[in-house]
Order: structure tokens, then C-alpha cells, then sequence
């Protein structure tokens, strides 16, 4: 089983947008996806509550009913964490994953927060042996800004990649209202975000994302 973090201790980034959207990508190419949330506002477990079933099934996991163990024969465990993460909490959650995925907002503040904590992150030791392999997100972007071209200069300054560029369309919002994804939306509707998307799938399937065996 792959288990995959999303991470960031800053609240607002879009950790449960891109959790959400991640485990029904994946379901949608036919995984068995699980989705974890360890987050006490339990918006990724709204969202799941809300999904239809004629919808690619994804397996929910609520922390607030105790630990989370995905059953055999899962493929991926998303596991989409709370705002202010730290100290052991975030350590067990690096030497858990094999895959961190770490969104960043195109806003002073949030590179600022993620500065702090990516500095954090990549001296645990999971993810400075290799063990966990870490990815960033732009998300919620908008091409062509100044405050975007900010954006890709700071997150080029870390030595993880910028496995994907997310717009800031209202898609993603109307989608996780119905407990949806942009994957669950028509073509002619989200087809840039499944372009963008792809650029992220194509890095979770490739070696370079992947930590322990």
C-alpha cells in the first residue's frame, strides 16, 4: 500500500482540495483509494459523506473514530492532515508516508509560513534520508501575475519539485460541495484542470515519488 501525506501547517492552503482531488484522480484510473482524515474539522469526511455512489468509490477514514488503518488490498492511503501540525505528530506522519505532497498559496503570508515549515520538514529525518519523498503544489494560481512569478521563485528554491500548478478556478469549489472532484466534472467543463492534474499523476506514478519500498 502507497501511503501519501499531504502536509502543510498552515490552515487555508488547499490540503483538503488536494486530497480530495488526489484520492478520486487515482480513483478514477481505477485504485483502490482510501482517504484519511486526521484533521478535527473533518472537511475531508464531509466531502466523502456528500459523494455519490455513482462516482468512482473511495473508502473513508475518520480519524475521530479512532486510528487510521486502511484494510488489505488498498492501493493508496491519502491521508490529508490538520492545520498547525508539528513535533511528533508531523515526525510520525513523515515516517508513515512514502509520498508528502505540500501545497503552497501565491501569497506573501503563506510563503512566508511555508518557508518556516518546509525548513522544518525536510530536516526530519524521513525526508532528509530519502525515505519520504516530498513534492510541492503551486495551488490556486493565476498565470502571469507578479505575485505568481513570486511564487515559482521561492518554491525553486527548495530542492524538491514543483510536481504541479494548480488554477484557481471555482470548479474545485463547486465540486467539493457535492463531494465531488475535478475528475467527476465533464470534460468540457474541466479540462484544464485535468491537464493539470496529469502533470501531478504522472509524478506520483513515477520512481521519483516514491520513498520506502
Amino acid at each position: 500500500m502507497r501511503t501519501i501525506a499531504v502536509l502543510n501547517a498552515k490552515g487555508g492552503c488547499g490540503k483538503t482540495t488536494l486530497a480530495t482531488n488526489l484520492a478520486a484522480a487515482l480513483a478514477w484510473e481505477g485504485y483502490d483509494v482510501a482517504l484519511g482524515d486526521l484533521d478535527p474539522q473533518q472537511s475531508s469526511a464531509d466531502w466523502g459523506a456528500q459523494r455519490p455512489e455513482e462516482y468512482p468509490a473511495i473508502t473513508h477514514i475518520n480519524s475521530a473514530d479512532g486510528p487510521i488503518r486502511a484494510s488489505k488490498g488498498t492501493d493508496f492511503l491519502i491521508l490529508d492532515s490538520p492545520a498547525g501540525i508539528h513535533g511528533p505528530e508531523l515526525s510520525q506522519l513523515t515516517r508513515r508516508a512514502q509520498t508528502v505532497l505540500v501545497p503552497v498559496l501565491p501569497s506573501f503570508i503563506d510563503m512566508r509560513a511555508a518557508h518556516r515549515f518546509l525548513s522544518h520538514l525536510f530536516s526530519l529525518k524521513p525526508v532528509a534520508t530519502g525515505d519520504a519523498k516530498v513534492g510541492l503544489v503551486a495551488n490556486r494560481v493565476k498565470p502571469h501575475t507578479i505575485i505568481y512569478r513570486e511564487l515559482r521563485g521561492f518554491l525553486d528554491d527548495y530542492k524538491a519539485p514543483i510536481v504541479g500548478h494548480l488554477r484557481d478556478s471555482m470548479n474545485y469549489v463547486r465540486a467539493f460541495e457535492s463531494g465531488l472532484s475535478v475528475s467527476d466534472l465533464p470534460a468540457y467543463q474541466a479540462q484544464q484542470d485535468w491537464d493539470e492534474w496529469s502533470r501531478v499523476l504522472g509524478w506520483i506514478h513515477s520512481r521519483k515519488s516514491r520513498g520506502k519500498a
